[in-house]
């Protein structure tokens, strides 16, 4: 067997596009032999954006994404595939499984889940500051005018208690709306309609601005949040991609959590983005068209309220049961070992109700499962949002050589998201995987499918399946 080398490579930004937009480089999680190392590390991601970004190439542009727009584990954290909350004492409950990896003869596939606690949205009273890019690049049909539609609709649920203010950057930075209750929605409505774009983009600060405004405003114990909306396409002011991370990442320690909403193509700068949400304590969405705001403003507003910050997951395998592991995705997450038990170390956010999962594909010994023991054990540690020091919580999964054809619909469900990246990817680990195999997979899965991103995602894959 050989192993190729654990490096990855994650960078600021690659040089754009055909189409203009702007990704990360990442370099694929290789696997690691445990004679090298026994554990692994990570920080949870709670974004979906690249799976909406995604489907905005297929559905719209008619072209298979660029292998770095996908990310695998927003593809998966996209879907609400409603863990059960089972563990009171914690703001998050957990969830694993361990089947054959359907893509790989002889590995196994680990999933692990972790579900957010259900949080009454009436009981949060909340703090946000809208920070709208109204730079001249924001003035397409799929920037402005889209942001503005969800800004409506976000005014629609808000309550008499909670308290929105806008602040907008372009050339220069202007608080259009200091912080005003729900009750008067009239008001914000008027406000939001008058919003133009034009000149450039001091998105440093607008920041500042941002951050001043949400903090003058801080309440106590509630829900402080920014949501920037933005092309990404910073060029005034504090432009520097490494400078502007700084800065969030100082004022993330007022308590105030940031949320990215990226729209648009064309100059789409989603390597800036998806790190400011990282930086900033917050997640990273995309709207690509209607439906996408009513998911992100109604059918999952809770993301919008953190129930657990700087979520770590810690994976030490048993060299006796298993000969080399991987993570599929979280390339940019990845912690050092010892940061697992340092709370000065940021990692990831969950929102109430909100899932996220995380697979490691794992090359079984000759001894396999039965080798004494567990194959592995998995620690978490989190933070409370208004807590400094984090609390440890564990997960125990027996892997008893079930096969893939009988794991839960969970386990099927995420395997074909993760199956249908690698193929998008062109991935070295994608072994026999089909888009074929992935239509059997979902179809075999009995998931509830309210809104119908399920079927969707069906959809998706034929069409990539037209394009290659």
């Amino acid at each position: 067997m050989v192993f190729h080398d654990i490096s990855v490579t994650v960078e600021a930004e690659t040089e754009p596009e055909p189409t203009g937009d702007r990704y990360a480089e990442t370099t694929e999680n290789a696997f690691v032999p445990t004679s090298r190392e026994t554990t692994s590390t990570f920080a949870i991601d709670a974004d979906g954006g690249a799976y909406a970004n995604v489907r905005r190439y297929l559905e719209q542009d008619g072209q298979l994404p660029p292998p770095n727009a996908v990310r695998t584990e927003e593809m998966i954290n996209y879907f609400d595939i409603d863990y059960p909350f089972d563990n009171p004492g914690h703001p998050i409950a957990l969830n694993g499984e361990i089947t054959a990896c359907p893509w790989t003869e002889g590995n196994r596939l680990v999933r692990i889940g972790i579900q957010g606690r259900p949080v009454a949205e009436e009981d949060l009273p909340a703090n946000f500051v809208f920070l709208i890019d109204v730079s001249g690049s924001m003035s397409g049909g799929d920037k402005l005018p889209l942001l503005k539609s969800g800004m409506h609709r976000f005014v629609d649920k808000m309550a008499k208690d909670d308290y929105i203010s806008i602040v907008t950057y372009a050339s220069r930075t202007e608080v259009h709306l200091n912080a005003t209750s729900g009750k008067d929605k009239k008001n914000i409505r008027r406000v939001i309609d008058r919003l133009r774009s034009g000149g450039g983009t001091n998105g440093g600060a607008g920041i500042q601005l941002a951050y001043e405004q949400a903090e003058e405003f801080l309440i106590p114990g509630g829900n402080n949040r920014i949501l920037l909306g933005t092309d990404g396409d910073f060029n005034l002011g504090l432009s520097d991609h490494d400078a502007l991370l700084e800065l969030i990442e100082k004022k993330r320690e007022s308590g105030i959590f940031l949320t990215v909403l990226g729209v648009g193509r064309g100059n789409f700068n989603e390597a800036t983005m998806e790190q400011i949400a990282n930086k900033g304590n917050g997640t990273y969405e995309y709207l690509d068209k209607v439906s996408q705001l009513e998911k992100v403003f109604f059918q999952e507003s809770g993301k919008f309220n953190t129930v657990a910050k700087d979520v770590k997951v810690q994976v030490k395998f048993n060299p006796d049961q298993v000969k080399a592991y991987r993570l599929i995705g979280y390339e940019n997450r990845l912690l050092n070992n010892e940061d697992f038990r340092d709370d000065t170390k940021d990692a990831g956010e969950i929102g109430a109700g909100q899932n996220v999962t995380a697979l490691y594909e794992v090359i079984p010994t000759s001894k396999g499962v039965t080798a004494s023991g567990p194959a592995f054990t998995i620690d978490f540690r989190y933070k409370l949002p208004d807590e400094d020091r984090s609390i440890p919580i564990s997960l125990e999964v027996t892997d008893s050589g079930q096969s893939f054809a009988a794991s839960s619909d969970h386990q099927r469900f995420v395997a074909s998201v993760a199956g249908f990246s690698l193929i998008l990817r062109d991935s070295d680990y994608r072994g026999t995987v089909t888009y074929n195999d992935i239509s059997g997979w979902l179809n075999d899965v009995r998931l509830e499918d309210e809104y119908e991103y399920i079927e969707e995602l069906k959809g998706l894959v034929a069409t990539a399946r037209k394009l290659e």
